[in-house]
C-alpha cells in the first residue's frame, strides 16, 4: 500500500495504514489584515489504539492543530483522515459532533447543576435507559468512582473530577480522545499520578488518543508517540526512546534537555 509523504520541513511520515493520519496540514487564522498562517505543513501518522503527545511550549501550536482534529477550526491545506473517512480538507469540513471525537479540557467542564453519573452520561445518546445507566455505571468502575455516581462535582477532589471527565468522554465510545492540557490544574504529585491512570484507562478501553502536554514527564508516561513542536510546525515525530537518542534538530535535543536557549538556534 502507498504512503503520503510530507514535503514540507518537518518531515513526517503519514502513512495511510495508520488508523489516524495528518498530511501537509496547514491552519489559518482570520485577521483584519488577512489570513495569518499558525500551523504550517503539519504531518503525523498514529496507529489504532495508541497514544500520541504533542509536546512544546506555549504559543506553539499545540492546542490549534488539537482543535483542528477536533473540527473546530477549519484547514487551510492537506487533509486529516481517521480511518477511512475524510473528515477535514480545504473542501471538506465534518462538523465537530459528526466526528465521533471526544475531548477532555484541562478545566474538566463538568456540569456543576448535574450529579457525577448524570455528567458523565450527557453524551450517551441513542441507547436505552437501562443501557445509558449501565454505561454510565461501567465507566465510573473503571475510573474508580463506583460509588460517587450521585455526588456532584463540587464535592470531589480535583484528580476525582479529572477522571470523572475522562469518563464522559469516553462513555460515547469515540473512536478518537484528545486530551487538552489535562492535568495542569492539578499539583505535581497528583498530576504524576493521574498521568499513569489515564494512559491505563485509554489503553484498556482500547481508545486512541492525543495528548497536548507541556510537561516531558506526562508525555514519556503516557505515549507511544511523541510529537515536539515549534512554531506551528512538528519538528519531529517518534517513539520516546528514537526522540531522545536521535533528535532530529538541535532545537528537540535542546528542549529535551531543557535548555531553552537553544530555541533561539536554528
Amino acid at each position: 500500500m502507498s504512503s503520503i509523504q510530507s514535503s514540507g520541513p518537518s518531515g513526517q511520515l503519514a502513512s495511510e495504514r495508520a488508523f489516524l493520519n495528518l498530511s501537509c496540514v496547514g491552519v489559518a487564522y482570520d485577521t483584519p489584515s488577512g489570513p495569518v498562517a499558525v500551523i504550517h505543513d503539519f504531518s503525523l501518522s498514529l496507529e489504532r489504539g495508541n497514544v500520541g503527545c504533542l509536546l512544546g511550549p506555549s504559543g506553539c501550536g499545540k492546542s490549534t492543530i488539537l482543535r483542528a482534529i477536533a473540527g473546530f477550526e477549519p484547514v487551510t491545506s492537506g487533509v486529516f483522515l481517521l480511518g477511512d473517512r475524510v473528515l477535514s480538507s480545504p473542501t471538506r469540513h465534518v462538523a465537530p459532533e459528526d466526528r465521533h471525537i471526544g475531548m477532555m479540557f484541562q478545566d474538566y467542564a463538568l456540569f456543576p447543576h448535574m450529579t457525577i453519573g448524570e455528567n458523565i452520561g450527557f453524551g450517551v445518546r441513542g441507547v436505552s435507559r437501562r443501557d445509558r445507566m449501565n454505561r454510565i455505571q461501567e465507566m465510573l468502575e473503571i475510573v474508580r468512582l463506583a460509588d460517587m455516581g450521585s455526588r456532584y462535582p463540587h464535592e470531589l477532589s480535583g484528580g476525582q473530577q479529572q477522571r470523572v471527565a475522562l469518563a464522559r468522554a469516553l462513555a460515547p465510545s469515540p473512536e478518537l480522545l484528545l486530551l487538552d492540557e489535562p492535568f495542569s490544574n492539578l499539583d505535581v504529585n497528583t498530576r504524576a499520578h493521574l498521568a499513569g491512570e489515564v494512559r491505563d484507562i485509554i489503553r484498556a478501553t482500547n481508545r486512541t488518543a492525543i495528548v497536548v502536554t507541556h510537561n516531558q514527564d506526562e508525555a514519556f508516561a503516557m505515549a507511544d508517540q511523541i510529537g515536539v513542536m515549534r512554531d506551528g510546525r512538528l519538528e519531529q515525530w517518534a517513539t520516546p526512546t528514537l526522540l531522545c537518542v536521535e533528535p532530529a534538530s538541535r532545537y528537540v535535543h535542546g528542549f529535551l534537555d531543557g535548555e531553552r536557549n537553544y530555541a533561539q538556534i536554528g
